[in-house]
This record gives structure tokens, C-alpha cells and sequence, in this order.
């Protein structure tokens, strides 16, 4: 039985019988946080698809990557395995998903990876509400999604870091995205000038149209063109350097 003790948010240890393998990253299967639709996707190679040939393409050995929304731990792992990038940084807002990703890290035998339970905003506080759903990486600050992903199953007050000076403290040179449609509030106020290319899903169900047009407006004003070869649907690149 495969075991890895974190403490952390009341989920200290991931316990399981197996390993499912995605794109060659090693997943515990860890009922509490894989779905019966995630394992199939693991298994097929199919889970984040769009985003992992993106990454696969685009990220550089040079690169400082932060990652806005860790999710399983999946795409931090697939890029530190496969372009091994100078440094990785990984904020997850929702508490009980970090033992969850250093469990990922740590059995495919990665470290360094600098992984902070914490949400981005345009200023810092304390603690905000992050609104966790039945389908938990749907999870998000916003409260009025409906139920389409299950419901709202637990408020959690998680700290909120202030987007910019992250960014000045880590100087990423390339940045992945994925946190629900708050991309449109957040990055349109956000200084985007140390990056070289953003890989981000779009969320047009919660966002509107104004809110992809913000979105592709902080990019362009930053030198960041949309990159067709790399992008399809709702994930879509932006590089300066092509």
C-alpha cells in the first residue's frame, strides 16, 4: 500500500492500493480526490489534454513557471518532468488538494517545487472565501455558479496574496492559468511584463465576453500575441517569442 504522511487540512495521509499513470506522471488513486470521470481521463491520457501538448511545446528549460490553480498536481508534474524549467512555482487556493499535489510530486520524484495554499487577487488580505464544490476543481471565489458542478459543499477562508508583488518576487517567465474565470479580474490589473508566454483556460461560461476581451487586451498591451499552433478552444497561448 502506497502511503505519503502530509499534514495538512485534515487529509494527512494519501493512502491507496495503486498508481495511475498519465502521460507518464504517476497519480496515487486516491478515491477522495479522483472522480470516476478524472480516473478515466488519467487513463486515456486525456486529463488536461489540451493544456499538457500546449505546455509540452511551448515551456523552456530557462523558464520560471507559476502556475495559477495546481489542481492535481498534473501539469507542474508533466512540466517538471518533461522540461525540467529553472524553477516552479504553484499557488492552489483550495487547502485540502496540497497533500494531494506534494503526495503527486513527491512519487514521481520531484522536488523544489514551491507549492503555496493561497489565492492571487489585486490586493493582499488575510483571508477570503474560496467556495469549494462537489466537483472540486471547479472550485472558486465566485458563490454563483450555480450547481452545475455539484454545488457549493464548504466555504474555506484562505489567505490572498496580492498578484503583483508575487510577481515581483518571482519574476515568472512563464505562466499557466487555470482558476475559473477570475483570470478576467485578476490579470487585466495584473503586470505581465516579466512573462514570455501565458498558457490559460478561458472560462466564456462565467466570464462573458467582456470578460475573454480583458483578457486578450492585458495580453496584447504586454506583447503577448495569440499563438495558434498551441492553442485550441478554451486554452489558448500567448508568446512574445515565436
Amino acid at each position: 500500500m502506497l502511503t505519503d504522511d502530509i499534514s495538512r487540512s485534515g487529509h494527512a495521509t494519501i493512502d491507496c492500493q495503486t498508481v495511475i499513470t498519465s502521460r507518464g506522471v504517476k497519480l496515487p488513486d486516491d478515491h477522495r480526490y479522483l472522480s470516476d470521470r478524472h480516473r478515466k481521463l488519467l487513463q486515456k491520457d486525456n486529463y488536461e489534454s489540451k493544456e499538457a501538448e500546449a505546455a509540452l511545446k511551448a515551456v523552456k528549460s530557462s523558464d520560471i513557471v507559476m502556475e495559477l490553480g495546481g489542481g492535481l498536481g498534473f501539469m507542474s508534474s508533466l512540466i517538471m518532468m518533461n522540461r525540467k524549467p529553472e524553477a516552479y512555482h504553484l499557488f492552489e487556493a483550495n487547502p485540502a488538494l496540497i497533500p494531494y499535489i506534494r503526495a503527486v510530486h513527491r512519487f514521481n520524484g520531484l522536488e523544489g517545487i514551491d507549492v503555496r495554499n493561497a489565492m492571487l487577487d489585486t490586493e493582499a488580505a488575510e483571508a477570503a472565501n474560496f467556495y469549494v464544490r462537489n466537483d472540486f476543481l471547479a472550485s472558486s471565489m465566485a458563490d454563483d455558479l450555480g450547481d452545475a458542478n455539484g454545488g457549493v459543499i464548504r466555504v474555506e477562508q484562505v489567505p490572498v496574496l496580492a498578484i503583483n508583488a508575487v510577481m515581483r518576487e518571482i519574476k515568472p517567465s512563464f505562466l499557466v492559468c487555470d482558476i475559473e474565470g477570475a483570470e478576467a479580474r485578476i490579470l487585466p490589473k495584473a503586470d505581465l511584463s516579466s512573462l514570455r508566454a501565458v498558457l490559460i483556460e478561458l472560462h466564456p461560461q462565467t466570464t462573458g465576453q467582456s470578460g475573454i476581451q480583458a483578457v486578450f487586451d492585458v495580453m496584447h498591451a504586454h506583447g503577448l500575441t495569440y499563438f495558434p499552433r498551441a492553442s485550441e478552444g478554451k486554452v489558448v497561448l500567448f508568446k512574445k517569442d515565436w
